[in-house]
């Protein structure tokens, strides 16, 4: 299932309000996390979209380009072949540098990384990042956590599946 930005947007919206966060807070939060996000992230927020996936035993966090740019894709790639790899060893660095160290579910995921395993692959139009685990106190992290992301890159993200996958 795919979004457009305004259907993106009024869901991060819808979010942020249930969260307590009005609204222009959250728009001034998500411009600082857009700001931030392009020293981070090699892609180009503005034609890239994250999808955050919660499953039973994790999540699926994936990237993919909005429209079908060979080189934005390749940026995606080796941005999450990166991030993956980091993430495994519970180094969550970038994440820290976007949204804050007390972002939700984030210390749990640094400290409980050798609970949960981190894998990623190239899909369609992009990379995605999976978070599995049998620990149902990682689960619980690795969701708010992406219910944070969720929140903070407002029209940059959406909940389901990228592309059908």
């Amino acid at each position: 299932m795919t979004f457009g930005k305004t259907s993106r947007a009024v869901l991060a919206m819808a979010i942020g309000l249930a969260s307590g966060c009005d609204s222009d807070t959250l728009a001034d939060r998500q411009a600082s996390v857009a700001e931030a996000g392009a020293e981070v992230m090699p892609f180009d927020l503005e034609r890239t979209t994250h999808v955050f996936e919660k499953r039973p035993d994790g999540g699926l966090q994936t990237v993919v380009s909005d429209d079908g740019d060979p080189e934005q894709i390749r940026l995606i790639r080796a941005h999450l072949a990166e991030e993956g790899e980091r993430f495994s060893r519970g180094d969550f660095h970038d994440p820290a540098t976007l949204h804050g160290h007390d972002m939700p579910g984030l210390h749990e995921l640094v400290m409980g990384h050798d609970r949960m395993t981190v894998s990623w692959a190239d899909v369609e139009d992009g990379a995605e990042i999976r978070y599995t685990s049998e620990d149902a106190d990682m689960v619980d992290a690795i969701h708010a956590w992406f219910d944070a992301q969720l929140r903070d890159h407002g029209s940059h993200a959406t909940t389901g599946h990228a592309h059908g996958g």
